[in-house]
Formats: structure tokens, sequence, C-alpha cells
């Protein structure tokens, strides 16, 4: 099962053309990652207790259809990619306009890193059965931790 969100836009998501601002999308992305990751047992206040957060090596954004001011969307997240210790992972949004009609893709290739360290870590094994249920892209592989941050 899919995991997703439905958000209607405001006002400062758009930009003088009348249409979504380029970084919203991301936003709209990071919002369904965190609500995502807060309902399966991983609030920002069990990160501040595991001492860890998500860090980005890049973010690919691809743009299909126009979203106007006070549509609704429909945010999803699927798990594209992820180690073997799940260190490091890549995720896939979509954005969905108000028809339903596919409006944009994200797609976000990260890491956990230790707040105090400053250095990549892993998350605890207890969560590894988050991420064995998160739906999975139709191209799922996994990373080599060999594999740099491409």
């Amino acid at each position: 099962m899919t995991f997703e969100v439905a958000f209607k836009t405001k006002w400062a998501d758009f930009d003088p053309n009348r249409h979504m601002r380029h970084t919203a999308y991301n936003d709209y992305a990071a919002e369904v990652r965190v609500r995502f990751f807060q309902d399966h047992g991983l609030s920002i206040e069990e990160f501040a207790k595991l001492n860890i957060g998500p860090i980005l090596f890049k973010e690919e954004t691809s743009f299909y259809k126009e979203i106007h001011v006070s549509d609704n969307i429909t945010v999803n997240m699927k798990l594209e990619g992820v180690s073997e210790g799940l260190e490091r992972w890549r995720f896939k949004h979509e954005v969905f306009n108000k028809n339903g009609v596919l409006a944009a893709e994200i797609k976000v290739y990260g890491a956990w890193i230790d707040l105090s360290k400053r250095k990549l870590t892993t998350l605890p094994t207890k969560f590894v059965e988050i991420f064995n249920n998160l739906p999975k892209t139709s191209n799922f592989e996994k990373i080599s931790l060999k594999e740099k941050d491409s």
C-alpha cells in the first residue's frame, strides 16, 4: 500500500507565473517523509533521543504538469533503494494534481547522520521493519555502500 498525504496548497507556494514554485514541490515531499517516519515510530523526538537525523546527498525534481493556486495535491512516497544496513536510502515521491494527474516526481538520496560525531550511521535494527514495509518502486534495488553519492 502506498503512503500518501493530501494537501491543499497555499498562496506562499506560488510564484509570479501563478504556478507552484519549484521548491514548494520539494517542501511537500519532505513533509511526507517526516509524516511517514512519525507515523511509524520515528518522530522528531525519537530522532532526538537517538541523536541521529536524515541528510540528503541529492535531490532531483522532474516537472510534468502545472499546479495552480488553491489546488489540492496528493504526494506519495516509495522506496527506490536502500543499503543492507539501512545506512543509505533513495525515496521517490510522486506529486499528483487535483485531477490525479502526475505533476512532478522528486527523488532524494540520503543517509543517517550521528549528530554528535557528524558521521554517517545506521538506524537501530528495531526500525528495519519500517523500511521492509515501505512500498517499493518498480526499479527498487539494494544500494552498495561502495556507491558514492550519486
